[in-house]
């Protein structure tokens, strides 16, 4: 049983290294209206 405790532990804190390493990563949660951005441009009528 401690064995499960201690994996559980371990990959926590591998998870929060990683995530604490990614850089600017939005922990906020859902965005609406104006806050909703999309990364991408949207295609233009000529590309279709």
């Amino acid at each position: 049983m401690w064995k499960i405790a201690v994996g559980f532990v371990l990959f926590a804190a591998v998870a929060l290294y990683m995530i604490s390493q990614g850089g600017a990563i939005d922990m906020g949660g859902e965005k609406h209206g104006a806050e909703a951005t999309q990364a991408h441009e949207p295609e233009s009528a000529a590309s279709k």
